[in-house]
């Protein structure tokens, strides 16, 4: 399973490329099933998840071929509308497969998904969604299977803005009979390009970026080649490490409309940030100011960046707080901080944080995102800091061992 070593109270400084967001590949990986002819997807990330759901789709009886951070995926030649159960448990974008396939083939059916630990994370804005547009759904021992004789669009609204069950209806509704409005719909940038990526294909989709999309059925899709946009949220955890070791770092291929509630934050913390057109560079030469966070679903702070944002609000002068809204089980990395030393009381939804002198222990990655905040906890620590169980950390960071290394950090991985 692997762990990182890492020695820190080292300055990162130099230049970080970000890759491709794994929450925009997921998605359109899945999504080029539906042409009837191959497509070329570029800037993927090369990740446990994107490999498992190649796996996936390949077992379905697509063609996958990758070279580096380029996919190539015929379609043409599916087999079976039906996931691989064993393959599908290990990530949650696997759901996407119903949507994909329903739309397609009238028919579906996987394994209910799986993903970090982070909270309840049930699938039933999907069916709702895929029952109001005419599919008839069976769930049996943790098996989903939905099938259709004909999709017809339908106006759904979502109890909650979820960005997997926008997807999976967008999915759905894409070769549809007539349209499908989706209100309350999520309106993260993941979605914009999955959007974009279809619309190339031949759908007919508007409104996406709103709370209210519309989606035309078309008969056919056909194959194109896409660029993926870069992942938000390496970037920000770059720019989160920047601005904790004190460093100067260029964090290159990132959009900073994508990364405004950071930015937002950061400049609110009196950390010092240059913006352009390539990328944004971030000088962490000052004690950050405490600050209050709340998480919220997108434009607002993001759910991601929360337990990264928390270690650099560790060494803030003042008291901080941090609400999060959107999942019940993101403070699983608090008992880790603590560990190393943070001062950190939670109630509920919330976590108080005051000033902390982090030293260097060994730790578990409970899920992704609170093991990219254990990694910039041990950068900044006294010592030497072990973190576990770092799959998690790689269902989501591309190689973030080695460009942490590039921009000075004495960081090591070990295999079992």
């Amino acid at each position: 399973m692997g762990k990182f070593i890492i020695n820190g109270g080292k300055p990162l400084n130099g230049e970080v490329t970000i890759s491709g967001a794994k929450n925009a590949a997921l998605p359109i990986i899945a999504a080029s099933l539906l042409a009837d002819s191959p497509s070329t997807l570029l800037d993927i990330p090369q990740l446990r998840d994107v490999k498992n759901l190649s796996a996936i789709i390949e077992k379905m009886g697509a063609k996958v071929q990758q070279e580096g951070s380029t996919i190539h995926i015929d379609p043409s030649s599916l087999t079976t509308p039906e996931a691989d159960h064993e393959l599908a448990r290990k990530l949650r974008a696997s759901y996407y497969i119903l949507g994909v396939m329903l739309s397609k083939w009238g028919r579906a059916r996987t394994t209910l998904p799986g993903g970090c630990n982070i909270g309840n994370r049930p699938i039933d804005l999907h069916l709702k969604g895929f029952k109001a547009m005419g599919a008839e759904v069976r769930l049996d021992h943790g098996v989903v299977e939905v099938t259709a004789d004909k999709l017809t669009g339908s106006q759904i609204y979502l109890d909650y803005p979820s960005v997997g069950a926008t997807i999976n209806i967008m999915l759905a509704a894409t070769m549809a009979d007539g349209k499908t409005i989706i209100e309350n719909a999520a309106r993260e940038p993941e979605i914009v390009d999955l959007a974009n990526f279809l619309t190339v294909l031949g759908a007919q989709i508007k409104g996406v970026g709103t709370d209210v999309i519309k989606i035309e059925g078309v008969d056919k899709l056909s194959g194109v080649e896409h660029r993926i946009i870069p992942d938000r949220i390496e970037a920000g955890t770059f720019m989160i490490a920047g601005a904790l070791t004190e460093g100067e770092i260029f964090v290159r291929n990132v959009l900073s409309e994508h990364v405004k509630p950071l930015i937002a934050k950061l400049h609110e913390m009196g950390i010092e940030l240059e913006e352009d057109i390539t990328g944004i560079r971030i000088k962490g030469s000052k004690i950050p100011k405490a600050v209050d966070i709340k998480t919220l679903p997108y434009p607002g702070f993001p759910t991601d960046m929360q337990s990264p944002t928390m270690v650099l609000l560790t060494q803030a002068d003042g008291t901080s707080l941090i609400i999060e809204t959107v999942w019940e089980n993101r403070f699983m990395h608090v008992d880790e901080l603590k560990r190393m030393g943070a001062n950190i009381k939670i109630d509920g939804h919330s976590a108080l944080l005051k000033p902390s002198r982090l030293t260097g222990a060994e730790v578990t990655a409970t899920d992704l995102r609170a093991g990219a905040a254990l990694i910039l906890a041990g950068l900044v620590a006294e010592g030497f800091t072990e973190v576990r169980d770092i799959y998690h950390i790689e269902r989501g960071y591309e190689e973030i061992d080695k460009k942490l290394r590039s921009l000075g950090a004495d960081i090591e991985k070990i295999s079992d």
